[in-house]
């Protein structure tokens, strides 16, 4: 069985609904002994609220979902049009990056669908991803098509004379992703939270166009117990607090969110049993320990050591030693870090003790690997496809574009088509956001070049030792 479906064990009949945006039906999650064993009865309760919460409005109906095939570029759109209703549904998914459901594959396992047909997203859509077709619990989502998927949703509703709903229009300000697989989600923080005082009442005001908007990709769920603080700069405290504030639309008032606090001390609970799932292929026991070696010797003192007694040491690397696309470290001012961490959501300063020198960081900070065969692709703005192009920083492409499913074992990531540039003529913006371009800006792929100084003996030992991980 797949193993998320060991983890997320669903009944048909019953309706989820998620966090972020919404939900779908599930069984009950205490009787997972697996989660019950790692996380305990909290862990298993978050995640069934995960599943069956709804916490802000519906992003659309089964019957705007079912005419998104009507928007899409030919020969698709023909294909769906001769295809059955199932086999069209299924056609979305793929287009989209949702994962379906075990027990209707015609349904996500990100949306929650209601008695009505109302879907609603969960935060499930970024952190619910799959790898060679298998969904793992906690992956990141590298094919979800955020900005595709609200742009078809709003041209069927509007065609269908249904009301738009607040992505439909927040996405007309604010960019949700230029690339398939990366979300501008920082930015919609400092959105949310231009319009809230520090106990989260709501504050009339205009909105901001000055925002230096980017592309990130989402970390992976297992390595949210290993931190002390949170994103990649390492500026907010590890709270679930923290994990709330992207509810902040206007329906939800401070009264809301001191309500579902207890709740999101369960979900946390339930990110922070998440393990990081084994290499499912074979390894070079030889090859794997010459590459500990190396990589104790050059990699730890940044990414830590792993296996019984492992430790990570959270370092926060400058960038002018790193080197990599500092877009994002320039993107949010002191003031705007400061806001978050003296609000509600970080206890109003209390939580960021020991994280000032964070609200104006020098660098990024170097991600735990555990697991990181699986979280293709690579580096805070998901501009590298593979480890072997962390590991040879002048073979990186400057263009790349990724297969649904695929999976390059050779190479550890993602199974993609390497271009000089993106292909003549005009694109549509569906079709241009499925090509990863290093050029523009935010993207770059530059940087992490310390393995230059190894032979590629060295280089190939690292790379299988990285699998064991």
């Amino acid at each position: 069985m797949n193993p998320l479906f060991l983890s997320l064990r669903i009944s048909p009949g019953l309706v989820l609904v998620a966090v972020f945006l919404g939900g779908m039906v599930a069984a009950t999650a205490a009787d997972d002994p697996a989660v019950a064993a790692r996380g305990g009865g909290a862990a298993a309760r978050g995640r069934e609220h995960l599943l069956t919460r709804a916490y802000l409005p519906a992003d659309l109906d089964q019957e705007v979902f079912d005419a998104l095939w009507t928007t899409w570029e030919e020969p698709l759109k023909s294909r769906a049009e001769q295809a059955s209703v199932e086999e069209r549904r299924r056609m979305a998914m793929e287009r989209y990056g949702l994962v379906p459901h075990p027990d209707d594959p015609s349904r996500s396992l990100q949306y929650v669908v209601d008695a009505e047909g109302r879907w609603t997203m969960s935060c499930l859509a970024c952190h619910q991803g799959q790898v060679r077709g298998t969904a793992i619990p906690g992956v990141p989502n590298s094919n979800y098509a955020l900005e595709t998927l609200t742009e078809e949703v709003r041209a069927v509703k509007v065609r269908l004379r249904k009301p738009l709903g607040h992505m439909d229009v927040g996405s007309l300000f604010l960019p949700l992703g230029t690339t398939v697989g990366t979300t501008n989600a920082v930015m919609f923080g400092v959105a949310l939270m231009r319009h809230r005082d520090p106990d989260l009442a709501i504050i009339k005001r205009p909105p901001r166009f000055d925002l230096v908007h980017h592309d990130m990709d989402a970390p992976a769920w297992w390595h949210y117990a290993k931190r002390r603080s949170l994103y990649v700069d390492g500026f907010a405290p590890r709270e679930h607090r923290m994990l709330m504030q992207f509810l902040l639309v206007e329906q939800n008032g401070p009264e809301k969110f001191r309500e579902w606090e207890d709740e999101f001390r369960e979900i946390e609970a339930w990110i922070a049993s998440l393990e990081a799932p084994k290499w499912p292929g074979p390894v070079d026991e030889g090859l794997a320990a010459r590459g500990q070696t190396v990589f104790t010797t050059h990699c730890v003192e940044c990414h830590g050591t792993y296996g019984p007694g492992g430790r990570y040491p959270e370092r926060l690397v400058p960038i002018a030693e790193v080197g990599t696309d500092r877009v994002r470290l320039d993107s949010l001012t002191a003031a705007e870090r400061r806001a978050l961490n003296d609000s509600w959501f970080g206890r109003y300063g209390e939580d960021a003790e020991g994280l000032s020198d964070r609200e104006e960081p020098a660098g990024y900070v170097a991600p735990p690997l555990d697991g990181v065969w699986a979280t293709a692709p690579y580096f805070h703005n998901g501009s590298v496809p593979t480890l072997w192009h962390v590991l040879h920083p002048s073979a990186r492409p400057v263009v790349w574009r990724r297969t649904a499913t695929g999976y390059d074992d050779d190479r550890v990531g993602l199974e993609v088509e390497e271009l000089a540039g993106l292909p003549e003529g005009k694109l549509r913006p569906a079709e241009r956001r499925r090509y990863f371009d290093t050029r523009k800006p935010g993207k770059s792929a530059t940087g992490h070049d310390f393995a230059d100084i190894l032979d590629d003996a060295e280089k190939q030992a690292v790379l299988e030792y990285l699998k064991t991980l």
